[in-house]
């Protein structure tokens, strides 16, 4: 059957209508060219603006609108960073040093050596006491310091910002997750792992008498440190990689 000159027509706006593969590409690449001159303009002028007049000063220093959710990024810097690891640093300086002047003090005066005389393992009297305590207060602490946060949050919250201290702890309370408990709680097991073990390790391997328990003591305060720090970048990974699969 011939076709009607209206078909024809209708079919000819048909192809006429549809572009090619090369326009396409070239209109996307019209538009990406666009938009990085319209962003080097706009990078441009305003370090320009910096160095002339009128300025804006008030402007600069606008306070940044979310109020509310002060009480969110406190409790999850709080839960999942700065309890574990700031409690883990001043265990570290306080306990993981003591640890480490006791048990030298001991070795130096030939104390270890009469447990070994007497039948008595040194590591399971001296050491897995110490880090069975360790296990038990640390994450203990690092619950105190993170509610003693929260009350400060709280409390500059309130006097600074006016935010309510229902808004405050209601926000808080909401936005933490399973996995954010585990992970501040993980942590800081693994602290007071890291440090009452090289608290241990230093005291029991003192040379040089005295000075070497000094020496030792500073050694098990900053390998502590130290190991505590890239302990807990790795820890921060595993866990954001567990919770995205979880």
């Amino acid at each position: 059957m011939p076709e009607t000159p209206l078909q024809v027509t209708h079919s000819q706006s048909n192809d006429a209508g549809t572009p090619s593969v090369m326009e396409v590409l070239t209109d996307a690449a019209k538009r990406t060219v666009l938009q990085v001159q319209d962003y080097a303009k706009l990078s441009y002028h305003s370090v320009l603006n910096l160095f002339t007049p009128p300025r804006y000063g008030q402007d600069t220093v606008q306070r940044f609108g979310q109020v509310s959710l002060t009480g969110d990024i406190v409790c999850l810097a709080l839960v999942r960073e700065l309890g574990p690891s700031i409690t883990g640093l001043l265990v570290a300086g306080r306990c993981s040093s003591g640890i480490a002047s006791e048990l030298g003090s001991m070795l130096v005066t030939e104390q270890v050596d009469a447990m070994r005389a007497m039948g008595t393992d040194p590591g399971r009297k001296l050491v897995s006491p110490r880090v069975l305590a360790s296990l038990v207060v640390v994450p203990l602490l690092t619950t105190i310091s993170v509610f003693i946060g929260l009350v400060g949050g709280m409390v500059a919250s309130v006097f600074s910002l006016r935010l309510s201290a229902t808004t405050f702890w209601q926000r808080a309370i909401a936005i933490l997750e399973f996995s954010d408990l585990m992970q501040g709680f993980t942590k800081s097991v693994v602290f007071g792992f890291i440090l009452s073990t090289v608290g241990c390790y230093q005291g029991l391997n003192v040379r040089g008498g005295t000075q070497g328990v000094g020496r030792a003591t500073t050694q098990a305060v900053v390998v502590s440190s130290v190991l505590i720090i890239v302990a807990d970048t790795f820890l921060t990974r595993l866990a954001l990689f567990l919770a995205d699969k979880l």
